[in-house]
């Protein structure tokens, strides 16, 4: 059994621990509460231009656009969104394990045909762990989501895409559904699949637009900055999911803590009352000793 003063001294070292997990969880709380914030700033504006977009495109089904042209995969682009930091339970795990599983599927392309853009910390380690090439470092774009390096990458992907360098961009984050709920997501960012667009426009009333100018010229502005949007929503989205995980483990580590000290005081008042005990026993065992 151990000593009174090694359980005091874990007791004191668990509590310190705990002060910090509960700090923590507060604080990612607290920025899990502005990027819900995000979202619900952004959302109606990236909603409407989904509309909108579903709107021309459900009005004309023979419409084709070098935006949904789909071409073999010889070259492919693989978006992945993860934190900078850790201590978030298993988003940066799941993050990395569906980043590989996508790789490992156009693997046989070879490395030069594989572009990487890891947004954060955690991926591009692990994506210069696996000696592949990144295209860029995206760090201060996961701490700090701005639109506009959002925007200056979306062009980017569009413009390689439209000059034929990559065949298909693929994203891979974490939708935020609930503080409780986030989906580990894998979504084609390019092409637009237009057929899906316009099924989805079946179950809507949709509004008849007077266009001027032409709808291809309409089209050719609006698709970009849907883009864009789409990109922008994956990045808050995954941000909110970082410090909806962050602040659910802190959570778990402050309630293991408080179970574990409880544990540790329950056997250091086992462990004082032997103690007690056995001085005792030897106070009545010299006692009767000297009696005799």
């Amino acid at each position: 059994m151990a000593s009174l003063k090694a359980i005091k001294d874990r007791i004191a070292s668990v509590n310190s621990t705990m002060k910090i997990t509960s700090a923590m969880k507060m604080i990612a709380s607290a920025k899990l509460r502005k990027a819900q914030t995000a979202i619900t700033s952004f959302l109606p504006y990236s909603v409407k231009l989904n509309q909108i977009l579903t709107g021309l495109l459900a009005a004309d089904n023979d419409f084709d656009s070098e935006y949904s042209k789909v071409r073999e995969v010889k070259k492919v682009a693989i978006v992945a969104f993860s934190s900078n930091s850790s201590l978030c339970g298993s988003y940066n795990a799941n993050i990395i394990k569906e980043f590989a599983a996508v790789y490992s599927e156009y693997k046989s392309l070879g490395k030069d045909n594989i572009l990487v853009y890891p947004i954060g910390k955690k991926i591009a380690t692990y994506v210069q762990k696996q000696n592949i090439q990144a295209q860029g470092n995206y760090e201060e774009m996961a701490d700090k989501p701005l639109f506009q390096p959002v925007l200056d990458l979306s062009k980017e992907l569009v413009q390689k895409f439209l000059d034929q360098e990559v065949d298909k961009i693929i994203l891979v984050y974490t939708h935020f559904k609930s503080a409780g709920s986030q989906e580990l997501t894998r979504s084609v960012y390019l092409p637009i699949d237009l057929s899906a667009t316009q099924e989805d426009s079946t179950n809507t009333i949709l509004p008849d637009y007077i266009l001027e100018p032409s709808k291809d010229e309409l089209l050719s502005q609006l698709i970009p900055k849907v883009l864009a949007s789409n990109l922008f929503s994956a990045l808050l989205d995954s941000q909110a999911s970082e410090h909806a995980a962050r602040s659910m483990a802190m959570q778990i580590a402050t309630d293991n803590a408080q179970e574990l000290v409880h544990e540790l005081k329950i056997e250091y008042n086992k462990s004082r009352q032997a103690a007690i005990t056995n001085q005792l026993l030897d106070i009545i065992g010299g006692a009767s000793a000297l009696e005799q």
